[in-house]
């Protein structure tokens, strides 16, 4: 026989919190740089802008880095700006090397990165660019 009467809520499960980090699982990253000459002179072509990036990897970090597998996607010689592809697992080594890099051909020179990311398709666009009418 059931009481008549009040009826008992069903009992609900305590709430449980899980802490969850969620790495990002992206191959690649893709660095948007720019090389910095103050002095102006020879702009270095895309071959000679590739084998500068290999020689500051080399420089910081050994032949080991100098190994490690960085592709440049596109480089335009007139704003010597260009887009990197490394492995994920490179990204620190790759960036640490450019930032650190001061020489060129004996010359002064800095990179500048611009934007980074896991997705090649954030670097097409850059908000700070844009011209509102």
């Amino acid at each position: 026989a059931r009481p008549v009467g009040r009826m008992e809520p069903p009992a609900v499960p305590a709430a449980t919190f899980e802490r969850r980090v969620v790495r990002s699982g992206a191959e690649h990253h893709y660095l948007r740089v720019r090389l910095e000459l103050p002095d102006g002179g020879a702009r270095p072509s895309v071959a000679q802008f590739k084998q500068l990036v290999v020689s500051a990897l080399r420089e910081l970090h050994g032949e080991v880095g100098a190994a490690l597998p960085v592709d440049v996607l596109t480089y335009e010689e007139k704003s010597l700006s260009a887009i990197l592809r490394v492995i994920s697992s490179g990204l620190v080594k790759l960036w640490s090397a450019l930032t650190l890099l001061g020489f060129y051909q004996n010359r002064r020179c800095a990179f500048r990165v611009l934007q980074t990311s896991p997705f090649l398709l954030a670097l097409s666009g850059n908000s700070r660019e844009l011209v509102l009418d």
